[in-house]
């Protein structure tokens, strides 16, 4: 791991894979860190030099005084690409993380190659739902919220199935800075992209999940449908499909960011 400091701030970053290789961005979703992606790390190594980094008040990466906003998260993202001297990547966010993606695709598509959006939507819940998640955080700590979150992020048969894989996401979420986590659920909150979306122009892959509660799949369908030439590939999962669905997720992903036909596959 790295650090690094853009527009003020220190940033947690990581580079693996081949120095030679197309760089691959990774982003994580509310309440994780890049440690989210360990189940990919294998196979998109094997074909890209794989950027991790934890988003703003996020797992090593600083904390800067809130509320933050979806632009901002993604100024980030160009802000580190520039840092870094890479003029063009792949990226693949999941939940915010993709959030963040079609930002990048509305906003900054010359830096741009391949998207992937996953879990995600252009607009999530109300100003309500989000106020109280805020207020019982402010209260109570990330323990407040760890359990209704983890009842999201998973099913109940792979909560069952998997139990060490379940308790160390459910850690990353309890070690999530509370300030850093409600500055970024505000950035959530106030984020509508509904209509942005529409003149994205890379080639860009959706990925849902069939019983994802926090985003349910005819949104993230919406998000498909909105994106022109978008692909769409719906897996037996719940929020986290990165985690839950590891093989199927990761196949999904390399057959798109590797495929030279066209990125119509719907």
């Amino acid at each position: 791991m790295a650090k690094i400091t853009i527009d003020g701030a220190r940033f947690n970053y990581r580079f693996d894979g081949a120095e030679e290789a197309t760089v691959l961005v990774l982003s994580n979703s509310l309440g994780t860190n890049y440690e989210m992606w360990a189940p990919q790390m294998d196979a998109f190594t094997s074909r890209f030099r794989v950027l991790r980094y934890d988003s703003r008040g996020h797992g090593q990466s600083e904390i800067t005084p809130g509320p933050y906003a979806i632009e901002q998260l993604g100024g980030d993202v160009v802000a580190l690409l520039d840092a870094l001297d890479i003029d063009q990547a792949h990226f693949c966010g999941l939940s915010k993380g993709g959030m963040v993606g079609m930002w990048l695709g509305v906003n900054a598509p010359r830096r741009i190659d391949r998207l992937v959006l996953c879990n995600t939507a252009a607009k999530i819940g109300t100003e309500e739902l989000w106020n109280a998640r805020i207020d019982a955080v402010r209260r109570g700590g990330m323990a407040a919220v760890a359990d209704a979150v983890v009842a999201r992020w998973f099913t109940e048969g792979f909560r069952a199935r998997e139990p060490m894989a379940v308790a160390r996401i459910r850690q990353m979420l309890l070690d999530t800075p509370p300030e850093g986590y409600v500055a970024c659920c505000a950035a959530v909150r106030d984020m509508d992209q509904r209509a942005a979306i529409a003149s994205i122009s890379r080639p860009t892959l959706v990925v849902a999940g069939t019983h994802d509660g926090a985003t349910p799949p005819a949104e993230t369908r919406r998000v498909a449908d909105a994106v022109p030439r978008a692909r769409y590939v719906e897996l037996d999962a719940s929020h986290l499909s990165n985690v839950e669905q590891a093989s199927r997720f990761t196949e999904a992903v390399l057959d798109f960011l590797t495929d030279q036909g066209p990125s119509d596959g719907r």
